[in-house]
């Protein structure tokens, strides 16, 4: 027998940087959300845990013990032969290796069964880990590891990537300030694609501008998101360089997409919708 999960792109529809533990974890108040775009992960019984990465990604992901998903395997104490297949890129603030990581440590359970990891062994796997295990929108703050489910609008996205990496080491060092204003304490209410397209042109991503000081490309990338037409709000996912536009329309977004690659050969670029996400998987470790 084997089984399948997908480990749809997350996004940080906003990131508010709001402080610094002792221990150099920053806190971190944002609104996380979902993209019907990713990658796959299949895995099938085995003597011994093992990972082949496939997909038009595939040359940037380590398949060797550092990989996340074998990380995960090995949380599980439940050996299986695990393909992925890579279709997002690497490093690119979209929350891949931690998406993958989590579709890792689903498709084992419903595999072998056995409990999911505690809240705390899934957040040592990474901040975002927890987040992509729940697999929908929530408020996510402390270090990732305080999870509010947050109920969203389907909404028609444009997603661009210039094909550069931004050490997210780096931008955290540039960052002028690190106890910036958290989001508002109650949200306002979120019913379609424009009120949360409006509530995230109000917000922050604290960490866009020393994104775009370290990788200036990501500045041309939010600019051709924000000058298509229908664009609604266009803004950076994560530590970068991946940036997100949100649209009117389907057929907007589709249009913005066409016209940005053939512009720009050599981003990747993809048009899709965000997802409302449904509940945690029984278990599931992070949430509230």
């Amino acid at each position: 027998m084997a089984v399948e999960e997908a480990a749809p792109a997350k996004l940080n529809l906003t990131l508010h940087v709001t402080g610094r533990r002792a221990d150099g974890y920053h806190l971190l108040d944002s609104l996380v959300a979902f993209a019907d775009i990713g990658d796959r992960l299949r895995a099938e019984p085995a003597a011994r845990s093992t990972l082949a990465v496939t997909g038009p990604m595939a040359a940037d992901v380590p398949a060797g013990p550092e990989n996340l998903v074998l990380r995960a395997a090995a949380l599980m104490e439940a050996p299986a032969a695990l393909t992925l297949d890579k279709r997002l890129p690497a490093a690119a603030g979209l929350g891949g290796g931690s998406a993958d990581a989590a579709a890792a440590l689903r498709a084992l359970h419903r595999l072998q069964g056995g409990a999911l990891p505690d809240s705390a062994a899934v957040t040592a796997l990474g901040a975002d880990v927890p987040v992509c295990l729940a697999g929908r929108a929530c408020r996510m703050r402390g270090i990732g590891d305080i999870l509010d489910p947050v109920a969203l609008p389907a909404a028609p996205l444009v997603l661009v990537n210039p094909g550069a990496a931004c050490p997210t080491g780096a931008v955290f060092r540039a960052l002028a300030r690190r106890d910036n204003p958290p989001m508002p304490e109650t949200l306002p209410p979120l019913g379609d694609a424009e009120a949360l397209a409006d509530f995230i042109a109000t917000m922050r991503n604290d960490l866009e501008a020393p994104a775009i000081a370290t990788l200036p490309v990501i500045a041309q990338v939010i600019d051709a998101l924000a000058a298509a037409p229908g664009c609604r709000v266009a803004r950076m996912s994560g530590s970068g360089a991946s940036c997100f536009g949100l649209f009117a329309d389907i057929a907007a977004a589709g249009a913005a997409a066409a016209a940005i690659a053939a512009r720009r050969p050599g981003w990747w670029v993809r048009a899709g919708t965000l997802t409302c996400g449904g509940d945690a998987p029984r278990g599931a470790a992070g949430s509230r």
